[in-house]
């Protein structure tokens, strides 16, 4: 199996739910436990073996583009992708970096938090002809269970994906492997479309008819989505907690 070092993270939206009235906000710089959020991200990438990462921006974009450059680490290649139609759904977003990657790549949001476990297991799991989705059955713990994109599946294939899912028994925690052939499926799912518009799920829902999507157990890992201000002090509380224990580790 080839090693993945190339990533994508999406960052085109505007934030609005977490920004409130603040006109000057943006969202990927929010300020989480000290540190803005994108850099959680960026760590987590690094320490899984990540060297290119494409940024897609849209909403703000030179503002994005300056702030981001400062917190890049050295090693690091990166390029910025501008989506013009942020306004639209995410699967427009990731449509905007097709003919940038050109081999299997993992796959971020900007605006959620993750253990570095996780990008781990995906990296040295993933199936390269699928999507291969970073899945959390620990139901009971996710904190907005409404708001999640709720992923059903059959042994390690996905069988169905989206927020209103009635029967499921995983959550997608916005971290995946794809092929380059997802760029297809989310052609079609923009072109049935009255609004030429597309989510992620969309394209992904097309290729689990095709037996083309696998699921992979986060385990005990943790995550965390920030879509809102109660979204983000869970997150600090994750990151926190996070931090004691192996502050705790260390001592012992």
């Amino acid at each position: 199996m080839t090693p993945i070092h190339d990533a994508v993270i999406l960052m085109a939206g505007e934030g609005s739910r977490l920004r409130g009235g603040d006109k000057t906000f943006l969202k990927p710089f929010a300020s989480l436990a000290g540190r803005p959020l994108i850099s959680y991200t960026l760590d987590a990438l690094i320490h899984g073996g990540i060297r290119t990462v494409d940024f897609v921006v849209g909403y703000e974009s030179e503002r994005v583009i300056t702030q981001l450059k400062a917190l890049l680490p050295s090693g690091v290649s990166s390029s910025f992708i501008e989506n013009r139609d942020w306004k639209k759904q995410n699967g427009v977003s990731l449509l905007s970096a097709a003919g940038h990657v050109t081999n299997p790549f993992l796959l971020a949001m900007s605006d959620h938090v993750f253990e570095n476990a996780i990008i781990k297991r995906l990296l040295n799991s993933f199936a390269p002809d699928l999507v291969n989705i970073a899945v959390d059955r620990k139901l009971d713990s996710i904190f907005d269970l409404d708001d999640a994109m709720k992923v059903q599946t059959h042994g390690d294939k996905v069988t169905g994906i989206g927020k209103n899912l009635q029967v499921y028994d995983a959550i997608d925690s916005g971290l995946f492997v794809c092929p380059v052939e997802i760029f297809d499926y989310l052609r079609r799912a923009k072109s049935v479309s009255e609004t030429s518009d597309c989510s992620l799920a969309d394209g992904i829902r097309l290729m689990t008819r095709d037996d083309k999507v696998c699921a992979i157990d986060i385990g005990e890992s943790w995550w965390q989505d920030v879509d809102t201000p109660q979204m983000l002090r869970e997150a600090e509380r994750q990151v926190a907690k996070f931090r004691r224990f192996h502050e705790h580790s260390a001592v012992t």
